[in-house]
């Protein structure tokens, strides 16, 4: 059996005095006048036994007992007001929440996103761009969606969710020089990634080539990394589909093949919500849409 509540106007009426400290402001606030506000707070008192405000000046305060009540009271509204919030959102149109790197959105995630939208107009997605280093840390999002799971915790990396391959080469401008030689990759410099540093050296072990650049320079976004490849700064590594707008316009070139990453890409669902349909829907589109491009 659930305990006795106290008469919920009332204490609506109680925490907002409690909170603004005066029967004025609390009866502006809700909208009543200013006696219907204290006949609340009396009707509180009644049920109460024993009084919760003591009068300090023209305001009220609330006495230790007071106190504690409006904490516990406050608390509740506000659990209850995000709870009948979500329930009301996932009601009107079940939201997907999405994290992913600036550069995958942009680049391949959102022109690829009407499709989803065409089949499944019912559900409704919050796209969270971000950088690599910043998704480590995502909390809310029921999926992460990413390549680089290394510096992942265990449990994490354990829950991912593979979607398809993810295959990486190395692209320079087509005027920019780069000599293949002896199972050698040279040129001048070498662009890296500040947040996902082991893209270079997954390409080298799975290509068979060693790469030598006697400078690098390195940015936190994948398609920075690109646009300085395209303005002849080196040559990057980068992923094909993030690269294929480039390589077809002819601004960028492949310097050597792609090689496929054995992790590829994935989702990591949200620590303690379970995936739900929409979230099943959403990876399995992107699963599909992923291996068709």
């Amino acid at each position: 059996m659930r305990p006795r509540l106290p008469p919920l106007a009332a204490l609506r009426a109680f925490e907002a005095v409690a909170r603004l400290g005066s029967v004025g402001r609390a009866a502006e606030e809700l909208g009543r006048t200013h006696g219907a506000v204290s006949k609340q707070l009396q009707a509180l008192r009644l049920d109460a036994g024993v009084p919760l405000f003591d009068k300090v000046g023209t305001g009220l305060q609330p006495n230790a007992a007071g106190k504690r009540l409006a904490a516990a009271v406050g608390l509740a509204f506000d659990d209850l007001g995000q709870a009948y919030a979500e329930a009301v959102r996932e009601a009107r149109a079940p939201e997907l929440r999405i994290a992913c790197s600036a550069s995958f959105a942009m680049g391949w995630l959102v022109p690829h996103l009407p499709r989803f939208s065409e089949h499944h107009p019912q559900v409704r997605l919050q796209l969270s761009m971000t950088s690599a280093k910043e998704m480590r840390e995502e909390r809310d999002a029921d999926l992460v969606i990413l390549w680089d799971r290394s510096a992942y915790p265990p449990e994490d990396q354990a829950r991912a969710i593979r979607l398809a391959d993810a295959q990486f080469g190395p692209v320079a401008a087509p005027d920019y020089p780069v000599e293949r030689l002896d199972g050698v990759l040279r040129a001048g410099r070498r662009i890296g990634h500040d947040h996902t540093t082991g893209a270079w050296a997954q390409w080298s072990r799975l290509s068979g080539l060693s790469v030598e650049a006697p400078a690098q320079v390195n940015f936190p976004h994948t398609h920075l990394c690109l646009q300085a490849a395209v303005a002849g700064m080196g040559v990057a590594v980068a992923e094909r589909r993030l690269a294929s707008a480039d390589l077809a316009a002819g601004r960028l070139t492949a310097v050597a093949d792609f090689a496929s990453f054995p992790d590829g890409f994935a989702a990591i669902p949200h620590r303690t919500r379970p995936l739900s349909p929409q979230a099943r829907l959403f990876l399995d589109w992107l699963a599909a849409e992923l291996a068709g491009s």
